[in-house]
């Protein structure tokens, strides 16, 4: 492996519950009742892409984009005092850049989201391409934003490991051509079956090694 793609939201930080909690919030709010176990199974891509998925043409773009505000405003309020990296991160992060080597991120999450992590956390300096999901015309599972990151990153997919925790985002690194290490945090391994680009399930990063990683 000559470069690795972290996904963010539940691969980078277990926030996913937060996520949810704050869609299931929202959306209640817009007058549809969705349990927790609803939302976790259907409420997952571009915020945009949601909106018009479960509401169809009621509300205009301008709307959506206002309404997905919100709903990351309300998410960044819960999420902040708990903010930080899965265990095992940080020290993974700091041996591949000793090692140099490049790094990516690749998230379905608005700029207001990206920006908030790595500013809070102080990650900038790690990473050669980060892309977020203005910054693609398609949400996973397409596998457009992994092939953007890898075209910054001057990385072909066959020479590039993409970590990712949810079952779209593996198959848009599947159909990136790239192979993949899913984090546990928000889906059990039996919900990527028949995906052949899986190399390894881990619950957290102590369970990866940099040399294993460049091993694949």
């Amino acid at each position: 492996m000559k470069g690795i793609i972290f996904d963010m939201d539940g691969t980078m930080i277990d926030n996913m519950k937060i996520h949810h909690l704050a869609w299931q919030k929202k959306l209640s709010d817009l007058g549809l009742e969705m349990t927790y176990d609803e939302v976790h199974q259907k409420v997952h891509g571009v915020n945009i892409e949601i909106l018009e998925r479960l509401f169809g043409d009621q509300y205009s773009l301008k709307e959506r984009y206002q309404i997905s505000e919100e709903k990351e405003l309300e998410y960044q309020r819960i999420f902040e005092p708990q903010l930080k990296l899965i265990n095992g991160l940080p020290e993974l992060f700091h041996e591949l850049k000793r090692k140099n080597i490049p790094m990516g991120i690749g998230s379905a999450a608005p700029p207001m989201n990206v920006d908030f992590v790595m500013n809070k956390l102080d990650l900038w300096h790690y990473f050669q391409a980060v892309k977020h999901s203005e910054d693609v015309t398609h949400g996973k599972p397409h596998p457009e934003i992994y092939l953007k990151v890898m075209d910054e990153m001057e990385i072909a997919p066959k020479e590039c490991l993409i970590f990712e925790d949810t079952p779209a985002g593996a198959e848009s690194a599947h159909r990136a051509g790239c192979n993949v290490v899913l984090v546990t945090t928000t889906h059990t391994p039996i919900e990527f079956e028949g995906n052949p680009s899986i190399v390894k399930f881990i619950s957290d990063f102590t369970q990866v090694t940099v040399d294993e990683i460049l091993a694949y």
